[in-house]
């Protein structure tokens, strides 16, 4: 923002500002992230910033949006632009790799890292961000089922399971780029993870449920 005489208006890129709150958030978390902090980052004083965009909260909802709509968006891309939930899934792992390890943001996923260390007052954030993550398995379980129904995959096939699988997977992904995992790593991670497809079928197929008293795994 350019500071004028009084009475005359004010130069400000507010999609400018809402990246560097992106960055900064993505870099810090949410609780980390300090008023102070932010006016440093966008170079404004905190009225600006309250005028501009409200409270912490509101600025941090409008950082989400932002972040599923740039940063984050590849997830979405494969699901809509591939034609089984098989190839968007490859897609999003290895895309996930570069976007993870790439610069000129800090590494891993804001929506899996920003709240990871919550205090008692920010327990909405880190339930709001939970929320975005419970929904990203229901897509890919639904695309997984919809192949399924459509006899892309093998019947019996466990969509619920290879979702929660894939998800882990990702989010496992984030924190190892924030561990300093290179990009070369987070794709040999993938690639394995991707061998499931190809595995036995017992390891993709629904299980029975054991009797009561009975474990679902040996040992």
């Amino acid at each position: 923002m350019t500071e004028t005489r009084r009475g005359r208006p004010r130069s400000f890129d507010r999609e400018a500002a809402l990246e560097q709150a992106l960055l900064t958030f993505w870099e810090r978390g949410y609780d980390a992230t300090s008023v102070s902090d932010l006016t440093a980052a966008l170079g404004i004083g905190a009225p600006s910033l309250y005028a501009a965009f409200g409270d912490k909260r509101s600025l941090f909802n409008e950082v989400i949006t932002r972040y599923q709509a740039t940063h984050g968006a590849f997830t979405s891309r494969a699901l809509d632009e591939e034609p089984t939930a098989r190839a968007a899934i490859t897609r999003i792992l290895r895309e996930a790799a570069t976007e993870y390890t790439a610069t000129g943001h800090a590494p891993g996923c804001l929506i899996i890292s920003a709240a990871q260390n919550t205090v008692p007052a920010s327990a909405e954030v880190a339930e709001q961000l939970r929320e975005i993550r419970r929904h990203n398995v229901a897509v890919l379980r639904d695309r997984i089922q919809s192949d399924l129904d459509a006899g892309v995959l093998p019947a019996g096939t466990d969509a619920e399971a290879l979702a929660g699988f894939f998800a882990a997977t990702i989010q496992g992904m984030s924190q190892q780029a924030r561990d300093g995992a290179t990009r070369r790593q987070l794709l040999q991670t993938a690639e394995l993870a991707l061998a499931v497809w190809d595995a036995p079928a017992p390891a993709i197929r629904r299980r029975r449920t054991p009797p009561v008293g009975q474990n679902s795994y040996p040992g």
